[in-house]
């Protein structure tokens, strides 16, 4: 009854905690893979998951998490293990400063800490999965602990069915707070979706409010914004230049992501310096709207990837 309730209803829009829908959606961690991707796909589109001939990029997000397995995978897709990726690409200079990765939030010692930095769960995404402190001195650290416990002590299945976070042991990351002061949309997210070793498109993030809002422009590789936006996503309010070592960046992007059919490459860039933030294999788990909804399959024509050496 339960699961027939979700299917039929957009549960986000019912369930407005991100925690209490992560806890729902554990209740049906015994339903197989597939099943549940073409659940949550119609749930969240309505319309039917295509496996057999997919076309659009948020299909072929499913048939990437359901088939393809790569070793890095698992190892890019973790905060702290992926900056040795990094660094055997030749790009150890671009790695944020790490201050201290722990398995355990009491082991903490936060009078060591600067004034400001970012707490990170390796295998989280957004949202709840990050903790930032601005000031140390107004800092609820009790509070803070308590959510990492609960990074560390989380069971079951990724709620998306994103096998990578499924291999690995969830640990705290600290790190460097980054802004940049010098930007009136604050610190720029370049996000670059690659598809076999090429930049295609990115995303371009500013005025960025973690669980809250940021705007959002489409680029394309010559970083000429695009007539499409993310629904549901406030629009670049500005122009945002194209950074002066811009096409460093690219080819970062392309070297970082040249082993897999997609990964989508994060860069900041604060005053000429490139910093890396993280490798995405399943952006959105896949789920996400365009408009028009035409770049769904401009995406996906990018998208080859192979189930034993068949093109999909």
């Amino acid at each position: 009854m339960i699961i027939g309730v979700l299917y039929m209803l957009d549960y986000k829009s019912y369930i407005k905690s991100r925690q209490m829908r992560l806890k729902v959606l554990r209740l049906f961690d015994f339903i197989p893979d597939r099943l549940m991707l073409r659940m949550q796909y119609r749930i969240k589109f309505g319309r039917r998951l295509d496996l057999k001939n997919p076309k659009r990029f948020t299909e072929k997000i499913q048939y990437y998490k359901l088939y393809y397995r790569n070793a890095n995978m698992p190892v890019c897709s973790d905060k702290y293990l992926v900056r040795e990726y990094v660094k055997n690409k030749g790009f150890a200079e671009i790695l944020n400063e790490v201050y201290g990765v722990y398995d355990d939030a009491d082991k903490i010692d936060f009078n060591l800490l600067p004034n400001s930095f970012v707490i990170k769960n390796t295998l989280g995404g957004g949202g709840n999965d990050i903790i930032i402190c601005k000031d140390k001195n107004s800092f609820d650290i009790e509070s803070a602990k308590t959510q990492m416990r609960s990074w560390l002590n989380k069971k079951g299945k990724n709620p998306g069915r994103e096998w990578v976070y499924d291999v690995g042991k969830p640990k705290i990351l600290i790190e460097k707070y980054l802004e940049d002061k010098t930007h009136p949309g604050g610190l720029i997210d370049y996000k670059f979706f690659c598809f076999n070793g090429q930049v295609h498109y990115l995303y371009v993030i500013a005025n960025r409010k973690l669980g809250e809002h940021a705007e959002f422009g489409i680029y394309d590789k010559d970083f000429n914004r695009l007539k499409y936006e993310r629904a549901g996503e406030k629009p670049l309010s500005f122009d945002i230049e194209k950074p002066q070592n811009y096409d460093e960046m690219v080819r970062i992007a392309e070297i970082l992501s040249n082993e897999f059919p997609h990964v989508r490459v994060d860069l900041y860039n604060i005053d000429g310096k490139i910093i890396f933030g993280e490798l995405t294999f399943f952006g959105a788990s896949g789920y996400m709207k365009f408009e028009p909804d035409e770049f769904d399959f401009i995406l996906g024509e990018k998208f080859n990837i192979c189930e034993r050496g068949k093109k999909c």
